[in-house]
Formats: structure tokens, C-alpha cells, sequence
């Protein structure tokens, strides 16, 4: 077949019913697609002080417009500017917060110096998880989202490969062998104090993935923000510069307010003129390394509706990961499972099942599985299997110094072909990556569709990531999150988590 051809860039659909291709364009020029609430963001802010006022001042600066110049003061002309954000997003949202839980001076170091590590993070934790849970109970209104702003020190003592200086070090009697710890999980101890004490083994040692996965059970909304972020020239180094290189100050405008929107309730944009009855689902797959059995692992579905909306179903756990290989594959029973509890949402969303179904996975899916993904639909739904994965074996090198654009695809055969996600955007007039773009390998290889529908879906799926304000990722939204969504599921035990929105995922 050996097709190479652009595919024109997908459109996004705003207010009004205005399509744009560039969702600051769109943002600016014609609002969000909903409306959302009137009253605005209802934020709750839990921090210490310091980092509560750095809060404040930081939403009180993108009330006004944001525009980005070169070193000779002229505006950056492919960086949108941000105008403000009740300009674009037609709803305030106030400095001060619904709700303010202030951290006293000094508690969090009771807890950072800890030289336990799954001690440490989980008290650590603790100290923002237990005030918001407590606020959810003994308040009458709730908060939209809570922000949760974190000191520098935070970030930097609670990840998996963090150390505490020796100096600073504090030894703790709550100490136990992880191991043994994790096995009174299923095998509780006759002593209660052993199992309170074995709790902080029960998750992983990660201050983000831990407390969003501490929060999930009470369906509870987090944006988790470092103060570095908001604030960086609050922290200089010894040569007055910021300790942290960040992105643009309307970069992380655009991305935060898009995120907060969508958070908050309202859909900023979807995708313009999308087939009406098609389902996206996504696989995710995370080892579970709290499990004693290498082969455990945890699957989810992030199903993207034709609206725009997504919702992710935790699967079950079991033995679905092959050591040696890396690779994930369900028994016929969960796949069925997995895929039945999409159908169920979608069903209950519209009415109808949906006419096609586009399982997107890294790998690609073995007959179980397939078998699986059939029992769970009926025959009025076409569902069809593509395997996506990044291919650095394949390029496309162009004359002069501009990348490919992007949007070109070559089409191997009728059921194969390469994609370039990322490459020069005209609108930008610059191509935002380094070195030669590598394409995506998609592989149709389970069920029929045509080559050039998937393509175009695939493309149009790269821009609806609400978690940042861009022209577009190089991955579909559909597996963007892939790992960042099992990671949250394998965090702790968080058991009978119901089907919830994307959103309490990033």
C-alpha cells in the first residue's frame, strides 16, 4: 500500500459551537464548551501559611493577562497569551479559598526527618489526607477541589529514592520488615498493634500517588500544586536565580486554570465532529511491587466517550504480568470483566451500547483476551484492537532545519502504519520537541476498521488531555495516563473503588 499522505490537524469545539485547532485559540476567542458552575471554583487550600498566601497571590495574578516576550520585550507570537482566567474560562475563581486548612509551623518536620521511609511518607501524608477527610465530614457545603500545596521539602523527602541526611536523621521504634509487614495485610496478626503499626508498609512510598490514592474511596477532587510552581522566584539560589527551572508563567497558567475547570465539573473543549457512537478504552497496567507474587498486577480502563468525557474502572488484580517479557495480558474471565464494566458505564451514559469500541493497548492482545473483550459486547457494537507504541526505528528526515509536520502518517498496509503525533505545527510556527520526531507504530490487530478512521482518531485523541492547556501530546489520551493511573490503583489498598471520572486520576 505504502501510503504517505498529512492528515489535516483535528478541530476542537469551544462555546458557541466554534471550532478552533489550538485550544488557547479557542479558550481566548470562545469560552469552554460548558458552561460550567456559576458560582465558579469553590476551592478548599490546605498548606502551611506561607505556602496558603503563595496560593493567594498566585490566583489573584491570573485574574490579568499573562503575555510572554523575548529578551527585546516583544510578544512571543506562537505562545498564546493567557488573557486572564475568567476571560477564558467564564467563571471566577477567587483568591480566597471556600476553605483554608492552615499546617502549623513545624508539624510537617516532626515527620520529613523521619529516616523510615515508608514512615516517613506515610505520616507525611497523613497530615494533609486526615484535615481534608475530617473537613468532608463536619462540613455542611464542600469545596469543588482542594489544592494541596506543598513545600519544597515535601517534595523532595517523600519519593521512592529520597534519604534523610544522617545528621538530621530520626530513628524510629515503629520500624518493621516490609516484607512481613505487607503479609499482615491478608494475614492479619492476633495483635492489633502489629497490624496498626505494619498500615504505612501497605503503600507506596510516593507523597503524589499515595495521597491520591488515600482520597479515592471518598471520591474526594485534589490538585496538588509545589510551591516552587507558583512561586519559583520566591526561591533563589546563591546567584539570585530560581532554584527550579519551570515552565512559562502563562504556561502554567493555561495549564492549571484548563485542569482546575475541568476538575471543578465543566468540559473545556472535545473533540469537533467526532463519530456519534464511538467508545475510546485505554488498558493501563501497573505491577503491584507491594505483592509478594512478581506476576501481580493491577489493570484498569479509561474509557473516552464521544463527548469528551472519561472514567476509569479498576480491574481485577492477578497474575496478568509476564516476567522476562514486560508484558500485560488478561485471563478471558477479567478481560471480559474489564471491558463489560465499560459497556455498563457507556450503556447507562447513552441509553445504547456503543456501535464501535477501539481498545487501545501496548501490546498486542492475545486470543483470551480478545475472547474476553467479545463475551462482553453484543453484536451491535463493532469492536476492534490496536496495539500503540512509540517506534524509534523509523524516520522521517526532512531538508533544512524544520522537523516532519505533524500529522503525516505512512501507511505500511491495511492494517498497520506510522504516525508522527509530534513534528512542526504551522500554528506555533515551531516544532515544541527535540531531536527528529519518532512516529507512533499503530497496529490494527484484532477486529476490522480502516487505517486512515483509526489514524484520524488516534490524532484527534493527542488533544484532550484537560490536565495541561497544549496544542497536543504525542500519545493518545486514551494511554497518556497509562501509568500515572495504575500507579495511583497500586498505591495502597484501595479495594471496591467504584468507576469515577478521569479527573480524580491527574
Amino acid at each position: 500500500m505504502n501510503d504517505l499522505r498529512k492528515l489535516p490537524e483535528p478541530m476542537l469545539l469551544f462555546g458557541h459551537n466554534q471550532s478552533m485547532e489550538d485550544p488557547r485559540d479557542g479558550l481566548t476567542l470562545f469560552n469552554p464548551l460548558d458552561e460550567s458552575k456559576t458560582y465558579g471554583i469553590r476551592a478548599g487550600v490546605i498548606g502551611t501559611q506561607s505556602g496558603i498566601d503563595r496560593y493567594k497571590k498566585w490566583v489573584a495574578r491570573i485574574q490579568t493577562p499573562i503575555i510572554e516576550t523575548d529578551k527585546s520585550g516583544k510578544a512571543v507570537s506562537h505562545r498564546p497569551f493567557f488573557p486572564g482566567f475568567e476571560t477564558a474560562f467564564r467563571v471566577p475563581w477567587k483568591p480566597e479559598p471556600f476553605l483554608q486548612l492552615v499546617i502549623p509551623d513545624g508539624e510537617l518536620e516532626k515527620y520529613l526527618y523521619l529516616g523510615e521511609r515508608y514512615i516517613r511518607v506515610y505520616k507525611t501524608v497523613s497530615v494533609y489526607v486526615e484535615r481534608i477527610l475530617a473537613a468532608k465530614r463536619n462540613l455542611d457545603e464542600q469545596v469543588d477541589i482542594w489544592f494541596v500545596i506543598v513545600p519544597e521539602n515535601v517534595w523532595q523527602k517523600c519519593r521512592p529514592q529520597s534519604t534523610v541526611e544522617a545528621s538530621l536523621r530520626i530513628e524510629t521504634t515503629e520500624k518493621r520488615n516490609p516484607r512481613n509487614a505487607r503479609r499482615l495485610q491478608a494475614e492479619p496478626s492476633f495483635f492489633e498493634e502489629d497490624n496498626i503499626a505494619a498500615i504505612p508498609y501497605h503503600y507506596e512510598v510516593q507523597f503524589h500517588n499515595q495521597l491520591k490514592a488515600r482520597l479515592l474511596r471518598d471520591k474526594i477532587l485534589s490538585q496538588i500544586i509545589r510551591e516552587t510552581t507558583i512561586a519559583p522566584n520566591d526561591f533563589l539560589d546563591q546567584f539570585d536565580r530560581p532554584t527550579r527551572q519551570v515552565d512559562d508563567e502563562s504556561a502554567i497558567a493555561w495549564n492549571l486554570s484548563t485542569a482546575v475547570f475541568y476538575k471543578a465539573g465543566g468540559r473545556p473543549w472535545k473533540i469537533s465532529q467526532i463519530r456519534d457512537g464511538v467508545c475510546y478504552v485505554g488498558l493501563a497496567f501497573k505491577q503491584d511491587e507491594l505483592n509478594a507474587d512478581p506476576r501481580s498486577a493491577c489493570c484498569a480502563a479509561q474509557m473516552f466517550l464521544d463527548s469528551g468525557d472519561g472514567v476509569v474502572f479498576k480491574g481485577a488484580l492477578g497474575p496478568w504480568h509476564t516476567s522476562g517479557r514486560g508484558d500485560y495480558h488478561l485471563s478471558r474471565d477479567a478481560a471480559r470483566s474489564v471491558i463489560g464494566m465499560a459497556i455498563d458505564c457507556y450503556r447507562d451514559n447513552k441509553g445504547y451500547p456503543p456501535k464501535e469500541l477501539f481498545i487501545h493497548g501496548k501490546v498486542r492482545f492475545d486470543q483470551n483476551e480478545w475472547s474476553g473483550f467479545r463475551d462482553a459486547v453484543d453484536e451491535k457494537t463493532n469492536i476492534v484492537g490496536v496495539r500503540i507504541r512509540s517506534e524509534n526505528g523509523f524516520k522521517i528526515f526532512t531538508k533544512g532545519r524544520l522537523a516532519v509536520l505533524r500529522g503525516l502518517s505512512y501507511v505500511r498496509d491495511d492494517r498497520t502504519a506510522f504516525l508522527w503525533t509530534k513534528g512542526f505545527i504551522p500554528r506555533l510556527n515551531t516544532y515544541p520537541g527535540r531531536g527528529v520526531p519518532n512516529p507512533l507504530l499503530i497496529d490494527v490487530c484484532r477486529g476490522d476498521a480502516k487505517i486512515q478512521t483509526v489514524l484520524k482518531d488516534i490524532l484527534a485523541l493527542t488533544k484532550i488531555n484537560y490536565n495541561a492547556c497544549i496544542f497536543a501530546d504525542g500519545m493518545p489520551v486514551t494511554l497518556k495516563f497509562a501509568d500515572a493511573v495504575g500507579e495511583i490503583l497500586t498505591a495502597g489498598p484501595v479495594e471496591d473503588v467504584p468507576p469515577l471520572p478521569f479527573r480524580h486520576y491527574i
